[in-house]
């Protein structure tokens, strides 16, 4: 593993005593190693070089901003997620009851919320307004996609007296939070901006879990639990399940481990045909009259017929290989002359509404808690991640570098492999 800029930016230096009583407080020293295994780190070991670590997330004795006079602002961008009101409450919660700050901004529908000109008013968040949000799906904030004027973005923070601003969001959110760093940094403001990763599809470089993928996991097993009672219901079924991930395949793969009566699942790292799928499919049917197949959204693209277009965010615009499958096997087995019962389940937007578990919220409790301390510490530029079992900070840019993806060697799709029991090559 290379070496990575994994330094933290700073505001300034810390020069307030922390109003938090009670706590075990995080050294600034206190660091978390990047590499997982001993093969990972022998190299370092062998060269002499420092590792790779991360600094670890948690409340300081000693902050940069005074809570007395600190303004803050949450933002919610991109597609919804099972957590975000979580996350929301956290923060307000940990900001008036930890630091007894008074002024917490929320801005309506995404970054669109920071530009006048859209006419969307700034929620004033207090504990009475958020007490019961963890509660129910989707966003109190609303959401929305797309870039907006960055210098405008920061013109109203420096309206709003905005001291630190918390964006929850993906990769795309992520760069525009990065960029807003920048132009504050150009205009020399004392702004902090801290990032929360919110991806359903698990995919964010150096965080090893991202909230609302958990409770995908959990509700997707309505679907393939669904899905493999329609299969053994009829001579020859066939259940089908398209699940959430673009570019990575994670929810799919591991709702094939969360429920071992998946047969196929395909996702996009691993690339298969028409033909070798329909052989293997054929040889299941065959040998125990049904099968589950789960689909990850963002697969078998290169079997589709696409175009180039993106969506406000930038993201490639995916052909729907849900109903591609659907259609293609039941015109193979027509054109055999088989009988099969195909049934297709697409669960994706039920899946993104719902509330977080109970494991996703106490995750999301503690992210808008650790979001808080870094923001109050003076860290900017930076995202609250999760490794090795330990709350992280991780600079944006090198979380945006590139996308976490399912490793096709590696001991996870090993598992599902497994548990599949599908062959290794659909080509």
């Amino acid at each position: 593993m290379a070496a990575q800029p994994f330094t933290i930016d700073r505001l300034g230096e810390c020069t307030v005593d922390s109003p938090m009583q009670g706590v075990n407080f995080t050294p600034d020293d206190e660091m978390v190693l990047c590499p997982s295994t001993m093969r990972e780190l022998q190299p370092y070991l062998d060269s002499g070089d420092p590792p790779p670590v991360f600094e670890m997330a948690g409340p300081r004795s000693r902050i940069y901003f005074d809570p007395q006079v600190v303004n803050c602002g949450i933002v919610t961008c991109g597609g919804l997620c099972p957590g975000l009101n979580d996350v929301i409450r956290s923060i307000v919660m940990s900001l008036y009851y930890h630091y007894h700050s008074k002024k917490v901004y929320g801005f309506r529908y995404g970054y669109e919320g920071l530009v006048p000109s859209y006419y969307h008013t700034p929620l004033e968040l207090t504990p009475d307004r958020v007490d019961d949000i963890h509660q129910k799906g989707g966003s109190l904030l609303g959401s929305s996609r797309g870039p907006q004027d960055v210098g405008v973005m920061v013109d109203t923070l420096e309206h709003l007296g905005i001291s630190i601003l918390f964006v929850i969001g993906g990769d795309g959110t992520l760069r525009g939070a990065r960029a807003l760093f920048e132009e504050i940094s150009r205009r020399g403001k004392p702004i902090s901006v801290v990032g929360i990763p919110k991806t359903i599809d698990n995919d964010i470089c150096y965080v090893d879990m991202s909230f609302g993928y958990e409770t995908a996991v959990s509700e997707s097993r309505i679907s393939t639990y669904s899905a493999h009672v329609e299969a053994i219901g009829a001579k020859n079924g066939i259940g089908l399940v398209k699940l959430m991930g673009r570019e990575s395949g994670f929810i799919a793969a591991q709702a094939a481990l969360a429920n071992s009566e998946v047969n196929f699942c395909l996702i996009p790292e691993i690339r298969f045909t028409l033909e070798g799928l329909m052989q293997a499919l054929t040889r299941r049917l065959k040998l125990r009259g049904h099968a589950v197949i789960v689909v990850g959204e963002g697969a078998g693209q290169d079997l589709l017929e696409t175009d180039e277009r993106v969506d406000a965010s930038g993201n490639r615009r995916f052909a729907d290989v849900g109903m591609f499958l659907k259609q293609h096997i039941k015109d193979h087995y027509a054109k055999a002359g088989m009988d099969i019962t195909l049934k297709y389940i697409d669960p994706s937007y039920t899946i993104r509404s719902m509330p977080a578990s109970a494991y996703d919220s106490a995750f999301c409790l503690q992210l808008g808690h650790h979001a808080v301390h870094a923001g109050m510490a003076g860290r900017t530029n930076m995202l609250v991640g999760h490794w090795n079992d330990r709350f992280t900070h991780v600079p944006i840019p090198l979380a945006i570098q590139s996308r976490k993806k399912v490793d096709p060697n590696g001991a996870f799709w090993s598992s599902v492999l497994s548990a599949t029991g599908q062959p290794a090559d659909l080509t």
